[in-house]
């Protein structure tokens, strides 16, 4: 019985420790820094995560994840690379 109780106790902690390592995975590119955008995003170095911010400033909030492409220097690719950990939030 206590080999059952310790096994579903393991399976619940590593449940938790999952999904917090998704959530951790996931940038919102409407309120993120340009720092953590640098640090989260594959191809996103610190000019580029600045511009991704500066275009946000200007233009307002992205509408959805591909509008990203509209930063200069964003393309399908950097897209592509990091398309599962994007997200806008509640937009």
């Amino acid at each position: 019985m206590w080999k059952t109780i310790r096994l579903v106790f393991l399976s619940l902690c590593l449940s938790v420790v999952a999904s917090g390592v998704a959530l951790a995975d996931t940038v919102d590119i409407n309120t993120a820094d340009a720092p953590t955008l640098a640090e989260q995003l594959t191809g996103v170095g610190d000019a580029r995560a600045q511009a991704i911010v500066d275009y946000r400033e200007t233009n307002g909030a992205f509408a959805s994840v591909e509008a990203l492409t509209d930063v200069d220097g964003v393309g399908p690719s950097t897209l592509e690379n990091n398309r599962d950990r994007l997200t806008v939030g509640d937009n």
